[in-house]
Protein backbone atom coordinates (compact mmCIF):
# COMPACT_ATOMS: atom_id res chain seq x y z
CA UNK A 1 0.00 0.00 0.00
CA UNK A 2 2.51 2.29 0.78
CA UNK A 3 4.29 2.01 -3.02
CA UNK A 4 0.51 3.03 -4.61
CA UNK A 5 0.21 5.44 -1.99
CA UNK A 6 3.92 7.22 -3.05
CA UNK A 7 2.94 6.22 -6.85
CA UNK A 8 -0.50 8.28 -6.26
CA UNK A 9 1.20 11.30 -4.61
CA UNK A 10 4.09 11.30 -7.35
CA UNK A 11 1.11 12.01 -10.02
CA UNK A 12 -1.08 14.12 -8.10
CA UNK A 13 2.59 16.71 -7.65
CA UNK A 14 3.23 16.16 -11.16
CA UNK A 15 -0.41 17.12 -11.86
CA UNK A 16 -0.20 20.36 -9.80
CA UNK A 17 3.61 21.34 -10.90
CA UNK A 18 3.12 20.56 -14.51
CA UNK A 19 -0.38 22.02 -14.98
CA UNK A 20 0.87 25.15 -12.87
CA UNK A 21 3.68 25.67 -14.87
CA UNK A 22 1.56 25.27 -17.99
CA UNK A 23 -1.37 28.02 -16.50
CA UNK A 24 1.78 30.12 -16.19
CA UNK A 25 2.94 30.21 -19.22
CA UNK A 26 -0.55 30.64 -21.16
CA UNK A 27 -0.99 33.79 -18.58
CA UNK A 28 2.32 34.79 -19.59
CA UNK A 29 3.41 33.74 -23.10
CA UNK A 30 0.07 33.19 -24.42
CA UNK A 31 -1.20 36.74 -23.06
CA UNK A 32 -3.86 35.07 -20.70
CA UNK A 33 -3.51 37.34 -18.35
CA UNK A 34 -2.61 37.77 -14.60
CA UNK A 35 -6.05 35.09 -13.49
CA UNK A 36 -4.15 32.51 -15.61
CA UNK A 37 -0.84 33.37 -13.78
CA UNK A 38 -2.58 33.10 -9.96
CA UNK A 39 -3.90 30.16 -10.74
CA UNK A 40 -0.36 28.69 -11.96
CA UNK A 41 1.44 29.78 -8.89
CA UNK A 42 -1.38 28.68 -6.75
CA UNK A 43 -1.18 25.09 -8.40
CA UNK A 44 2.57 25.42 -8.01
CA UNK A 45 2.52 26.02 -3.82
CA UNK A 46 0.03 22.94 -3.87
CA UNK A 47 2.78 21.00 -5.67
CA UNK A 48 5.18 21.70 -2.45
CA UNK A 49 2.44 20.42 -0.38
CA UNK A 50 1.35 17.27 -2.22
CA UNK A 51 5.39 16.13 -1.72
CA UNK A 52 5.49 16.28 1.81
CA UNK A 53 3.25 13.70 2.17
CA UNK A 54 5.56 11.16 0.81
CA UNK A 55 5.94 8.13 3.07
CA UNK A 56 9.93 8.65 3.04
CA UNK A 57 11.20 11.05 4.94
CA UNK A 58 14.23 12.20 3.17
CA UNK A 59 13.29 15.33 0.76
CA UNK A 60 16.61 15.20 -1.04
CA UNK A 61 15.87 11.23 -2.15
CA UNK A 62 11.77 12.57 -2.95
CA UNK A 63 12.73 15.22 -5.24
CA UNK A 64 15.42 13.67 -6.78
CA UNK A 65 13.08 11.08 -7.86
CA UNK A 66 9.87 13.42 -8.29
CA UNK A 67 12.58 14.51 -11.22
CA UNK A 68 12.20 11.44 -13.28
CA UNK A 69 8.32 11.88 -12.87
CA UNK A 70 8.56 15.65 -14.09
CA UNK A 71 10.10 14.44 -17.07
CA UNK A 72 7.56 11.25 -18.03
CA UNK A 73 5.07 13.76 -16.83
CA UNK A 74 5.71 16.52 -19.30
CA UNK A 75 5.87 14.71 -22.19
CA UNK A 76 2.37 13.15 -21.50
CA UNK A 77 1.03 16.82 -20.65
CA UNK A 78 2.06 17.60 -24.01
CA UNK A 79 0.66 14.80 -25.85
CA UNK A 80 -2.64 15.36 -23.80
CA UNK A 81 -3.20 18.97 -23.86
CA UNK A 82 -1.03 21.01 -26.42
CA UNK A 83 -0.76 17.91 -29.11
CA UNK A 84 3.20 17.51 -28.73
CA UNK A 85 4.13 14.43 -30.69
CA UNK A 86 7.51 12.76 -28.66
CA UNK A 87 9.88 11.11 -30.94
CA UNK A 88 11.33 7.37 -30.40
CA UNK A 89 13.84 9.45 -27.73
CA UNK A 90 11.95 11.37 -25.69
CA UNK A 91 10.17 8.35 -25.04
CA UNK A 92 13.43 6.04 -24.35
CA UNK A 93 14.63 8.87 -22.04
CA UNK A 94 11.32 9.14 -20.08
CA UNK A 95 11.46 5.46 -19.86
CA UNK A 96 14.95 5.53 -18.48
CA UNK A 97 14.00 8.26 -16.26
CA UNK A 98 10.98 6.26 -14.83
CA UNK A 99 13.10 3.09 -13.79
CA UNK A 100 15.48 5.76 -12.41
CA UNK A 101 12.63 6.77 -9.86
CA UNK A 102 11.64 3.15 -9.14
CA UNK A 103 15.53 2.44 -8.13
CA UNK A 104 15.53 6.02 -5.69
CA UNK A 105 12.41 5.47 -4.00
CA UNK A 106 11.59 1.66 -4.06
CA UNK A 107 15.23 0.11 -3.85
CA UNK A 108 15.03 -2.55 -0.35
CA UNK A 109 17.42 -0.53 2.04
CA UNK A 110 18.85 -1.77 5.24
CA UNK A 111 16.88 0.14 7.97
Amino acid sequence: MTVARSILLFLLAALAEIGGAWLVWQGSRENRGLLWIAAGVIALGAYGFVATFQPDPNFGRILAAYGGVFVAGSLAWGMVVDKFRPDRYDLVGAAICLVGVAVIMYAPRAS
